[in-house]
């Protein structure tokens, strides 16, 4: 069985003790190793029985530990300190806190003595299947009603989407948000790498003109996962929805479904969705905006494959705004 915990780099079309909300976590003390430490002492174990390799990640190693007193699940990495951890761990730390739907649970995050950062969190048994799409729907829209913001949009930390930054200053407004932090920042990024002045021209036309997507339409500032993709859903060994590795921030409930590109989500799971968060007047105009945000991030990580659908987003919409 694969732990849920792992951070998956791969282009998803190719292949507690006690958490408090928006509270930094606590930075482990440095010894000779702090893991053991935590685990020994704060993790209740008396003694470490197995510490095994868990595949599937390409930034950092993941292992289980297995102990006296259960296994947990460490990913260290020893080229980064601990923000992408700590980012990760709030992130976690906010969805467990909805009680809608089962995550990891954050236990530690720490530095590393000889440089590097770790997390330390729950193992989860990964069942046979990804599990049920009407109650993975269902689910994911209690976590999006109950997970509420008055900050407005944005997260505490700024964190990751795959390996690229993802900013999340605290914003009133969701189009302002979006259009800054989300196309403008991954825009520029394709413009920085790769001079590519097409696509960062008539994208920055397209994010001046979104404004009439969003008529008619009340956006509430939901806690989302962010990175919603078949790598970050399992189910537990009951079958039950799991979800992991998030990139989490407050924003328009609809930009959950960014990734339903290679998230293979169906019928089932969006008629449960919507039975419990209502749908919004212009849903499907505004699907492909949320899109494009991922496939944005998909080139700027992994290079020109992406290009062609991200710029065929911006001309659609272009010709359909008229602008």
């Amino acid at each position: 069985m694969t732990h849920v915990g792992f951070i998956s780099l791969a282009s998803c079309c190719l292949p507690r003790l006690s958490f408090t909300k928006r509270r930094p976590f606590a930075m482990a003390a440095l010894g000779d190793d702090p893991i053991r430490d935590w685990i020994l002492s704060e993790g209740k174990a008396t003694q470490i029985t197995r510490i095994s390799p868990v595949g599937g990640g390409c930034i950092n190693h993941a292992s289980r530990y297995d102990t006296d007193a259960g296994p947990f699940f460490v990913k260290t990495n020893r080229s980064i300190g601990p923000s992408m951890f700590e980012g990760e761990a709030l992130g976690l730390g906010a969805m467990y806190e909805t009680k809608a739907i089962r995550v990891p649970r954050p236990f530690k995050v720490g530095t590393l003595p000889t440089g590097g950062s770790y997390i330390i969190m729950e193992y989860i048994e990964f069942g046979a299947s990804r599990g049920n799409q009407s109650v993975l729907g269902k689910k994911l829209a209690e976590m999006h009603k109950a997970g509420k913001s008055e900050r407005g949009f944005g997260f505490d930390v700024d964190n990751t989407i795959g390996s690229t930054p993802q900013i999340n200053t605290w914003t009133s407004g969701w189009i302002e948000f979006f259009a800054e932090h989300r196309l403008g920042y991954q825009l520029k990024l394709a413009l920085d790498q790769y001079g590519d002045s097409t696509i960062y021209q008539k994208g920055e036309r397209l994010i001046r003109n979104i404004a009439p997507l969003f008529e008619n339409i009340v956006i509430e500032p939901c806690l989302l996962h962010g990175d919603l993709w078949s790598g970050n859903i399992a189910s537990d060994k009951n079958g039950e929805p799991v979800i992991l590795d998030p990139a989490c921030y407050y924003g328009h409930n609809e930009a959950e479904f960014g990734l339903s590109w290679c998230a293979g989500f169906g019928g089932s799971f969006y008629s449960a969705y919507f039975e419990v968060m209502s749908k919004q007047p212009g849903f499907e105009k505004r699907r492909d905006l949320y899109k494009l945000y991922h496939y944005l991030n998909h080139y700027n990580l992994f290079g020109s494959g992406y290009r062609s659908s991200a710029l065929s987003i911006i001309d659609d919409y272009l010709g359909m705004l008229r602008v």
